[in-house]
């Protein structure tokens, strides 16, 4: 009778063993897609005890994600925000300080996000230059001239008055302030080891002369002081600098409130449109493939078959300012592309390929977005927002989709 009982737990046992198998391999094939599989880009990549721990702690620590900018080619960039910043840190709350144009429906992609905190879309108006402003800045280089500056570091601080709007009310204070732009294509995520205590971490290369100022991650303190970008600029003045670019003036706030900055390497690169001479001489820009291995630390990219890679790389990077548009390009991480013209034609499929199935279909789902499914998507967004100030949800959408349903 004992051996038989004895018999009889074996086999359940067993049973229960197998059972549990076969649901975690179930759970393992629902997550990698019907198919089985998922693209490698998306896989996470492996850490080290340290950096285990390390991400374990973050999880646990109050983090503000800052997203800054119009929405231009969000299409592309928004869901890689989405699964490499705000996914990396679930944690996070999201606060999104955005200008108002006709390509601001493509936003309603942050309806996936998992923690919708703070959403400003607004109107943009031109802002009075004052005499500080005009002695400080330099319309030199910058698209828009000193007014373009203004418009970019308004957005910045806006997104930091969002914050601390919201921490008075809540009566806490976040630990970090990750400050990134919805225009940053990322290829792998945020590293943790990019918060460090008491630094302010910014990317190497596209200095300018200055710091990078395409992302900066920081303790609340450093971020403070990086974010107040056009309240800062009086100091400035009293300090006697003039002539600063976005990048010199960024360098100098740092400076003059003693913040200590690292510039590691980051997996993102600012997805652009506008057309720079190549071969890149000198002080030109120059564009890297969105494909290319990186990290591209925020250099401009875009969707192309590349024109130069290997030594041609070399060729061109080391006859490139370091101190100006220089970025890192060592151990074939970067590959470039000839952007004196037009994005090329095809660059739809060239950018599925680099980023991905799952990428590639939110690109095909604002593609085929008409009004209705926009204005939905919005209010499923809205639902998770603390704070909401945008115009009504149907201008947003018909000023990019048009009036058709």
């Amino acid at each position: 009778m004992q051996f038989s009982k004895w018999v009889s737990d074996l086999n359940w046992r067993l049973l229960v063993i197998l059972f549990s198998s076969l649901f975690l391999l179930l759970l393992y094939f629902s997550n990698y897609g019907a198919a089985g599989v998922i693209e490698f880009s998306l896989r996470k990549p492996p850490y080290t005890a340290a950096e285990e721990i390390r991400k374990s702690e973050l999880t646990k620590s109050r983090i503000a994600v800052c997203l800054v900018g119009g929405a231009r080619r969000f299409e592309l960039t928004g869901p890689s925000i989405i699964e490499r910043v705000l996914k990396e840190f679930p944690n996070s709350d999201l606060f999104l300080n955005s200008p108002l144009d006709s390509k601001s429906f493509k936003l309603s992609l942050l309806k996936y996000a998992p923690r919708v905190n703070s959403v400003r879309i607004f109107k943009p108006t031109p802002i009075p230059e004052t005499e500080s402003q005009v002695r400080v800045l330099t319309a030199a280089n910058s698209p828009n001239g000193i007014q373009g500056l203004l418009q970019y570091f308004s957005l910045v601080e806006g997104c930091l008055t969002l914050i601390d709007d919201y921490q008075r009310e809540k009566g806490f204070t976040y630990d970090w302030i990750v400050r990134t732009r919805v225009d940053g294509y990322w290829s792998a995520p945020l590293s943790s080891g990019s918060f460090i205590p008491g630094k302010y971490v910014v990317p190497p290369g596209s200095s300018f002369s200055g710091l990078n100022d395409r992302l900066g991650v920081g303790d609340y303190n450093t971020s403070v002081v990086a974010l107040s970008r056009l309240s800062l600029i009086p100091t400035l003045d009293k300090l006697n600098y003039s002539q600063l670019n976005s990048e010199t003036a960024f360098k100098a706030q740092l400076i003059s409130h003693n913040v200590s900055y690292q510039t590691p390497a980051q997996p993102f690169c600012i997805v652009t449109d506008r057309k720079y001479p190549f071969p890149p001489g000198h002080f030109d820009v120059p564009v890297a493939a969105l494909s290319s291995p990186g990290p591209l630390s925020g250099a401009k990219c875009r969707p192309c078959n590349p024109a130069c890679t290997g030594s041609c790389v070399a060729d061109v990077m080391v006859g490139l300012s370091k101190g100006w548009s220089w970025t890192p390009w060592t151990n074939t991480s970067i590959e470039l592309c000839n952007a004196h013209s037009e994005w090329e034609v095809g660059w739809e499929e060239m950018f599925d390929e680099a980023a991905g199935k799952k990428l590639a279909q939110f690109r095909k789902r604002v593609n085929t977005m008409n009004v209705k499914q926009c204005v939905k998507d919005f209010k499923q967004m809205k639902k998770k927002a603390a704070k909401w100030d945008t115009p009504p949800l149907e201008q947003i959408c018909k000023l990019g989709l048009g009036p058709k349903q």
